[in-house]
């Protein structure tokens, strides 16, 4: 044991403990280890004179008369050698740790230790050997004490490793590495010094590679982990496949996870690429890496088209949505950003962090952040007059459906007025594009905010046929879920987790589709940036997930089992509490059948029914009416009327189930 884990005494202070332990107990720890490393050293010094006589002479009379004329070669050499190791600093390094580094830096150390010995037995006048032994002394001594490191450095890791070192209370755990490819000969380089980890086999799917050996580690076939989990008693699995897609590593890490194991994963390609990460920075494997469609590469054209160069203002800045789109509209270049948001707080957050980044750009955007209401007609126009806005992105709207069923008139009022105010102000300031942040539950909503939504997007189709080619592009972008929102259900089922459950879910069935922020933010801005006016565009959302799978593999990846009556002694519960007022079993895009595609694979442009203008004026105005007085029966008359598929009754409703793929135990 080593003296830091010795019990404490209980007479002394803490501080006390640590430096007289320190002191007294660790350094003559350190002196008997270097004293042997010296005492290796000399042996060799010496084992390498007589050999370098025995290679140049082969006769053994010989090479005895040779070493008795020389006698004064071998103390000479002790005393030129191990000062020169010494002072360099060759018993500085600590051997457990010894690397080819350390191995390179002691061949010029060991020239130097032979041209010191020529000179001093020059001077000294004494017989010198041929040339050739100087060559074969400094060969001999250097691969002998590079051996000899190596040795010692494996023999006291072994030791470690017997010794069971505990790290943070927890002993070391046997360990498999999956992939056996340069990432993983990466990594188990990387850890071949870390008591917390046993690397003892890899696995791989290659076949070719079954039955070989990485290291002295054998590669064994996937099927092979029940076996090594008995035989091995593996206790965890590093991932090393960095460039394994999405739905692959999904699949394998349900697999890995159910079997009662840890799970680990070594950054991305991306930021292993980048410098950012290095492939020893294991961290667990987050459900967000697991979910929505493989990320998609951008079109530079299209995203820049509406930003770069110009003066941009995003409504609701301080949002999931929002903030990422001022994120990327700073890193594409604009040259003004407002950001008008109503939070104090997430305002001031947002232009904390792009002023930071601001502060390193090439090219500096003039950023500017407004407190206001988005329904404040004349704030907007004065904003949009005063900065020359040339894109506006109105993502500002109530968003959370319970929190709006049960606040009727306020979630319309917000939404419908924002959206309008928006419009007005462009048209009134000659803005050149609008685009509204809208979403899947504006399809055949159920809800209050769906429907509300839905009205949004009738106004901008309304707007755009009112100003023709003339007026701004209006256009609007509808899409489901993003990872980390506001109102998603992962920041939820982790503080479930966290608290020791239950897990909650509506419904066994409930699917949802899912993408993360920076890529629909991305696909936002290339749908702006092909917009004619009055298209609405939808996301590829790529496959919907079944909630119920999410929720099981967030608990099995905490390390945890699920509550059931398979496993009734498991960790953690999920509960099914039933749809929620307004919620849908199942998300959907679109009300028709009817979608086109454009210039973008994953951006579709779609074509739905409106109603006339004069019939859609005439019941926006009942609806401000109704507003106004607060009357909820009234607002959900008209909300009916303006939005013929809403439907709030049938809380049940649901198209057609899509298949549920994702996060399925395979």
């Amino acid at each position: 044991m080593l003296p830091f884990n010795r019990p404490r005494r209980p007479d002394r202070p803490d501080g006390l403990v640590s430096k007289v332990r320190g002191t007294a107990l660790l350094m003559p720890e350190v002196l008997l280890r270097r004293l042997a490393m010296v005492a290796v050293d000399a042996g060799l010094i010496a084992a390498s004179v007589v050999g370098a006589f025995a290679l140049r002479l082969q006769d053994r009379e010989l090479l005895i008369s040779s070493l008795e004329g020389t006698s004064q070669l071998i103390p000479l050499a002790l005393i030129c050698g191990l000062p020169v190791l010494y002072f360099s600093g060759w018993y500085r390094g600590l051997t457990r740790y010894a690397g080819s580094h350390s191995m390179y830096g002691l061949l010029p150390r060991s020239a130097l230790m032979v041209l010191t010995l020529l000179l001093v037995n020059t001077l000294a006048g004494a017989p010198t050997p041929p040339r050739s032994f100087w060559i074969l002394y400094w060969i001999l001594f250097t691969g002998t004490a590079i051996g000899a490191r190596i040795v010692l450095r494996d023999l006291l890791l072994h030791q470690l490793g017997r010794n069971q070192v505990v790290i943070d209370g927890n002993r070391e755990l046997r360990t498999v590495i999956y992939g056996a490819g340069s990432s993983g000969l990466n990594l188990l380089m990387a850890l071949r010094n870390d008591p917390r980890f046993r690397v003892v086999a890899f696995l791989d799917d290659d076949s070719r590679l079954h039955g070989r050996t990485v290291q002295a580690l054998p590669i064994h076939s996937p099927t092979s982990l029940p076996d090594l989990i008995r035989r091995q008693e593996v206790g965890q699995v590093l991932l090393a496949l960095p460039s394994t897609p999405r739905q692959r590593k999904r699949l394998l890490v349900d697999q890995l996870s159910h079997s009662g194991l840890r799970v680990l994963s070594i950054p991305s390609l991306s930021q292993l690429a980048s410098g950012t990460r290095t492939v020893s920075d294991l961290q667990p494997v987050a459900i967000e890496d697991l979910l929505g469609r493989e990320p998609s590469s951008p079109d530079p054209a299209l995203l820049a088209a509406s930003v770069r160069d110009k003066a941009v203002m995003v409504t609701g800045a301080g949002g999931s949505i929002g903030s990422e789109i001022c994120r990327q509209v700073v890193a594409l270049g604009a040259r003004t950003l407002v950001m008008h948001e109503r939070s104090e707080f997430a305002l001031y957050s947002i232009e904390r962090e792009l002023r930071d980044l601001n502060h390193a750009a090439d090219r500096p955007v003039h950023l500017r952040a407004v407190l206001g209401d988005a329904a404040d007609f004349s704030q907007l126009e004065a904003l949009c007059q005063a900065h020359g806005i040339q894109t506006i992105f109105h993502a500002a709207a109530y968003k959370h459906v319970p929190i709006v069923e049960a606040n009727l008139c306020a979630g319309v009022a917000n939404n419908i007025h924002a959206t309008r105010a928006v419009v007005q102000a462009a048209c009134a300031s000659g803005v050149e594009r609008v685009t509204l942040i809208s979403t899947d539950k504006a399809v055949r909503p159920t809800n209050v905010m769906g429907a509300s939504k839905r009205i949004c997007e009738l106004l901008i189709q309304d707007a755009a046929e009112e100003v023709g080619p003339d007026g701004p592009v209006f256009s609007m972008v509808r899409f489901g879920n993003v990872l980390g929102s506001s109102g998603s259900v992962i920041p939820l089922f982790h503080q479930q987790i966290a608290a020791g459950g239950p897990v909650t879910v509506t419904h066994p069935a409930i699917t949802r589709y899912f993408m993360t922020i920076p890529e629909a933010v991305a696909l936002v801005l290339q749908a702006t940036g092909m917009a004619t006016g009055g298209d609405l565009f939808l996301l590829d959302m790529g496959e919907p997930v079944r909630i119920a799978d999410l929720a099981r593999q967030m608990i099995e990846l905490s390390g945890l089992r699920v509550r059931d009556e398979a496993n009734p002694h498991g960790d953690i519960a999920i509960h099914y509490t039933g749809l929620r007022p307004g919620e849908k079993l199942y998300e959907e895009l679109l009300i028709s059948s009817d979608a086109a595609p454009t210039a973008h694979p994953l951006i579709l442009r779609a074509s739905e029914p409106v109603h006339p203008p004069i019939r859609f004026r005439s019941l926006l105005a009942e609806l401000d009416q109704a507003l106004r007085l607060w009357d909820h029966e009234a607002t959900s008359r008209l909300l009916r009327q303006l939005v013929p598929e809403y439907q709030p009754e049938s809380t049940n409703h649901s198209p057609t189930p899509l298949p549920a793929r994702g996060l399925q135990a395979p």
